[in-house]
């Protein structure tokens, strides 16, 4: 750009600029700086009422420049920034004001004052017709302005300092060469040849140089790189290849930071230096707790020292260290469900007895601080080849295009405002940290080193870098610990834009994926479209990202993302809004103060969709229990700015959750969310940063420990698979199964189609599937999943698609039904049965098996010692996150998939239905994978898993959807209307931890079908219990027998249960006995 421009400021920052309008103090007053977030684009300051306003320009992919200005004004674009700005200096053309006054830059103000000698003015010219004057432009009179406006700037511009042959090459296209490439464009020929071939005799020997010296540093890069995983890699750079010469300049550039990054990391590793860090070493933590014994409460003294693997039990913080435990013989943390402050420590003494020793914390977060750090212990010195857990770091923040402030430490910590973590849990690092930004200013690499910096700074760990992918000022980096660099491989990444006309990247989504050993991870940072009207938009902006986002294994075409992957998490500004009238922006407010989300929650737009399964289906988040996120005023987290003056008047920008993370799993898999919150102590822009920590079950790169010749094959029976599907087609189907348990994919014949009175074709595909696994080890195929695809045989479309867990039928015959969904949408449902046929085997113990949850009450605690399996069997308590139950306030019930129950005489085993030996105390047995739970009858299962770390019990937000009907747009009002007055006394602090007390209602899981939605309240003589009955005095409740394990999922122990469809063949049972099932756990053929 002519440095001659009195409004052009080249680089300078967005705060300079800002002050440069200060001091004008002038509406109207304008100036044009370079984007610092988008290279090549421009950045529009305007003066208006004191306030800056800053309007992007961004270049198309013909370089013609556009304003992104109010919504519902014609987009115009200009060749040159001149043209652009003489458009706008006149009125009502979607600024705040029109253009008037330049700004000019300081340097030049003085020469301003002493000289009135003023640039030629330049004549005006439009490409764009929008005025009658332009429509009668002739082409000829269009292309001389041009050809005029670039020689009258010629004129002014030094050319001394160029080479003779380049400065003849420069007049040579602004006289002739120009106006044919204008001709070219008006006869539909964007490609300017004229300017291509000035570019080619400009960097003629740069060119040649390129391509001498690129083939030496591809070479060189290869050496020096070690793949994620093979075939992965940048593509050589062919001397012919055409690419523009920008292009391979930014890949050159590209090139020689990746070959400086590998370099020095090898050299660091190889001589042991680790940037000036000391090797990751967790501190000694102290735990002041009280221990209750016959009624005395005593305090006493944890001492956990994690790198020695021990824990000390100490009467006072100075007294002996005599007595403590290594990590091997601590068995067992049990947390306790009624007090969220207690935690029972079973230990293995000398003498192989079992010790149970409770103990009080000071509050719920120092408890789960504690289980972090015995979990760290127990992870550190296990004799695992590989992780079975890992913990996961999500961010997400909407930067506002300023540059971070100096100490984000917050926000890695999981420290604000919401579900937090406790200051013991600072020194744990995660496995993955996963980091999204919208509206980011920062290049890739400095963005990189800032949180590589910040990691290594709270962590003492040099991480990783997995990957990072950009699309304009949206970003995701992936990092993780440098021990797992091997387990990590198949690394992909993708972008979409979801801007104007899907072609601009202002809106969009980036995403990576990756497999963790035999575990898939998809990340997706989204930035959909702003203001509270356009919810239909972003809803679209959703359903094309799902379409278009290309992550994962390329042998998954049938899916979308929301199937591919293990773990999908969805996180980013998605920009859905509270839907409230603006004369509620102080009501709102006020209720914020005071700490009342539950009401706005039910008015948030993302909620409300993804009720009506609009967006997001069988997605599930964390209960939000912090404020909302945006819109605060700069520099403070203590106003929120929710008005903006715009030329057609007052914007309203109520406070709203913009910024989410989302999750969808497939069933039957642990993940745990630990944290949920946003900080509130990073203010540069007008989002507060958003923060997730998960706990999620990894599987390992499955090798058999069984003899080979020995190891019978394995097999998978699918059947009486029955399709409702949501179309009028009249075609044939076939079902896919997929797996990468299957050695290639395997197709059904056709099903029989039948017509229902509501519109929908039920498909029956009678025949039985046999699906053969590559490796028929039981523990392997327990963490297996089989996708599923329902296609049509004429044109081989997906009419919807679905995931059938095999941990389901460990133990015997299972009935499913599966909720077929395709690009978002419910396209119909899946029932059937599956059978495994594997050997007898002792299950391998999890880490997150480690912690379990207790009810208080489940049986006395008599005396503190006895032999392992003697304690073992009225505390076996399965892990509630393997079969999904979710009791938190998600707005999802319907989770897209549930399994019968086998009536509660059908023994189960492994093979061939051979009782399954009782489990013991042993660690090594225990294992939810196991999915037992021993109980009294008259105990509900829906308070056996009232388990506050695996998700709360609270009301969801979202239950006010069935009443949204009868709920009026407004909110009730705060008593006396007084936003300064002092919060009201609420059932929750601001912060919260995993077992945060919460409201309870009594919950069980839903076995019917999707579409009904009325739960069946169980009669006492249901098996409900009676709800209202006094617990029994500990002295007379009867000693706990040792029952049989059976699974905890029997018919006999779910309230108020509706029985799934019959399976095609078999009469319906009667409705007051259980139905006849098959016989199951029988060995196959």
């Amino acid at each position: 750009m002519p440095s001659h421009q009195p409004w052009y400021h080249d680089n300078i920052t967005r705060s300079k600029a800002e002050d440069l309008l200060s001091k004008a103090a002038r509406d109207g007053s304008f100036l044009i700086r370079d984007s610092e977030s988008v290279q090549g684009a421009y950045a529009l300051c305007v003066l208006y009422q004191n306030c800056v306003y800053t309007y992007r320009i961004l270049p198309n992919e013909d370089k013609k420049l556009s304003v992104q200005a109010s919504e519902g004004v014609p987009i115009r674009f200009f060749t040159m920034l001149p043209e652009l700005v003489e458009a706008y200096q006149s009125p009502n053309m979607g600024l705040v004001t029109h253009l008037q006054y330049p700004v000019q830059r300081e340097e030049e103000v003085e020469e301003e004052q002493e000289s009135n000698n003023h640039p030629p003015q330049l004549p005006p010219r439009n490409f764009m017709a929008d005025g009658k004057e332009s429509e009668s432009k002739t082409s000829e009179q269009a292309t001389k302005s041009l050809l005029d406006t670039y020689l009258t700037r010629l004129q002014h511009i030094d050319l001394s300092t160029l080479s003779e042959e380049h400065q003849m090459a420069v007049q040579e296209y602004f006289t002739s060469s120009i106006c044919l490439d204008a001709e070219q464009v008006q006869n539909g020929n964007p490609n300017l040849p004229g300017l291509k071939k000035l570019i080619l005799a400009v960097c003629k020997n740069l060119n040649s140089e390129i391509s001498r010296i690129l083939p030496a540093l591809e070479v060189f890069h290869r050496a020096l790189d070690q793949q994620l995983s093979p075939g992965i890699g940048p593509k050589p750079i062919l001397a012919d290849s055409g690419q523009s010469m920008s292009s391979r300049l930014e890949q050159l550039t590209k090139l020689l930071y990746s070959i400086e990054d590998k370099a020095k990391s090898s050299v660091f590793e190889a001589v042991g230096y680790d940037g000036g860090h000391r090797k990751s070493l967790i501190p000694v933590v102290v735990f002041e707790v009280k221990q209750e014994s016959l009624g005395i409460s005593t305090k006493m003294v944890l001492k956990v020292d994690v790198e020695s693997g021990k824990i000390y039990f100490k009467k006072s913080k100075d007294g002996p260290e005599d007595k403590y435990f290594v990590h091997n013989k601590i068995l067992q943390l049990v947390k306790s469900q009624k007090m969220h402050a207690k935690l029972v420590i079973v230990v293995e003494t000398e003498k192989e007895k079992i010790l149970r020793k409770e103990f009080v914390f000071d509050d719920t977060k120092k408890r789960e601080g504690f289980c972090q750090l015995l979990q760290l212990m127990k992870n550190k010195h296990s004799e695992k080849p590989e992780p079975d857990m890992i913990t996961v770091f999500v961010g997400t923040w909407n930067m506002g295009n300023a540059s971070p402030p100096g100490d984000i430490n917050s926000w890695f910590h999981c420290k604000g405002l919401g579900k937090t973590q406790d200051d013991t849990a600072n020194h744990i690092p995660h496995d993955v940290y996963v980091i999204g930004t919208q509206e980011d200013p920062l290049g890739e690499r400095e963005w990189s080193d800032i949180v590589k910096n910040v990691l290594r700074k709270i962590t003492n760990i040099s991480f990783k870098q997995v990957a990072i992918h950009t699309l304009w000022n949206i970003r995701i980096i992936v990092l993780a610990k440098p021990e797992h660099e091997n387990r990590i491989s198949h690394v992909f990444s993708d972008s979409v834009k979801t801007g104007i006309a899907n072609t601009l990247g202002n809106k969009g989504a980036v995403g990576v994926s990756f497999m963790f050993n035999g575990t898939s991870f998809g990340f997706v940072n989204s930035h959909l479209t702003s203001g509270s009207e356009k919810k239909l938009r972003r809803n679209q902006n959703y359903i094309n990202i799902l379409r278009f986002l290309n992550l994962g294994d390329k042998k998954l075409n049938p899916f979308d993302i929301t199937h591919r992957f293990t773990h999908l998490l969805w996180l980013g500004d998605l920009n859905y809004r509270v839907e409230l009238p603006s004369s509620e922006a102080e009501n709102i407010v006020t209720k914020i103060k005071q700490q009342q989300y539950q009401e706005l929650l039910s008015k948030d737009q993302l909620n409300m969709e993804r009720n009506d399964g609009k967006v997001f289906l069988h997605f599930e988040e964390e209960e939000i229990t912090f404020p909302p996120t945006y819109r605060f005023e700069r520099d403070t987290r203590n106003k929120y700015a929710y008005t903006k003056a715009k030329a057609t008047g007052t914007k309203y920008n109520l406070p709203s959750w913009c910024d989410r993370v989302l999750r969808k799993s497939y069933p039957l898999v642990h993940v745990v969310c630990q944290a949920y919150g946003c900080t509130n102590d990073i203010m540069t822009s007008d989002h507060s940063p958003v923060f997730a920590s998960f706990e999620v079950g990894v599987a390992s790169q499955f090798v058999s420990k069984q003899d080979p010749n020995s190891d019978p094959q394995g097999g998978i029976q699918i059947m009486n698979c029955v399709a409702i599907l949501l179309t009028k087609s009249k075609t044939r189907f076939f079902i896919e199964f997929h797996s990468s348990c299957l050695e290639k994919t395997v197709k059904t014949s056709e099903g029989e189609n039948t017509e229902q009175c509501d519109g929908s074709i039920k498909v029956w595909f009678g025949n039985k599937v046999e699906l053969t696994p590559i490796i028929s080890d039981p523990e392997y195929l327990l963490d297996q999943h089989i996708l599923i695809c329902v296609k049509s045989t004429d044109c081989d479309e997906s009419y919807g698609e679905g995931c059938v867990a095999l941990r389901a039928a460990q133990f015997c015959y299972r009935e499913f039904q599966i909720t077929l969904t395709h690009q978002g949408e419910k396209t119909g449902t899946l029932t059937g049965g599956i059978q495994l046929s594997t050997s007898e085997f002792k299950p391998t113990e999890k880490l997150y098996d480690f912690i379990k949850i207790e009810k208080d009450d489940a049986a006395p605690s008599k005396g503190k010692s006895g032999d392992k399996s003697s304690v073992t069997q009225t505390h076996d308590i399965s892990n509630p996150s393997y079969m999904g139950v979710s009791f938190k306030s998600g707005n999802v019930v319907d989770k897209g998939w549930s399994y019968s129950l086998p009536p509660r005489n059908v023994s189960i085993g492994g093979k061939g239905g051979k009782e399954s030996k009782k489990p013991s105390y042993d660690p090594g047995v225990q294992s939810p994978t196991a999915i037992h739970y021993i109980k009294s009858e008259d105990e509900k299962l829906s308070e056996m898993l009232d388990n506050p770390l695996y998700g709360s019990m609270a009301k969801s937000h979202s239950q006010a959807k069935d009443q949204g009907h009868q709920q009026l747009d407004h909110l009730t009002p705060s008593p006396d209307g007084d936003s300064d007055r002092p919060p009201l006394p609420m059932p929750r602090n601001r912060s919260f931890t995993s077992s945060e007390n919460r409201s309870h209602t009594s919950t069980s899981i839903s076995l019917h079908p999707p579409g009904q939605k009325k739960p069946v309240v169980p009669s006492r003589s249901e098996g409900g219990g009676a709800q209202n009955r006094p617990p029994l005095p500990n002295k007379s409740r009867p000693e706990p027998q040792t029952p049989k394990p059976r699974d905890y999922r029997d018919t006999s122990e779910f309230p108020g249960k509706q029985r799934l469809p019959t399976r095609p063949g078999l009469p319906p049972p009667h409705k007051d006995i259980h139905p006849e099932y098959p016989k199951t756990g029988r060995p196959l053929n």
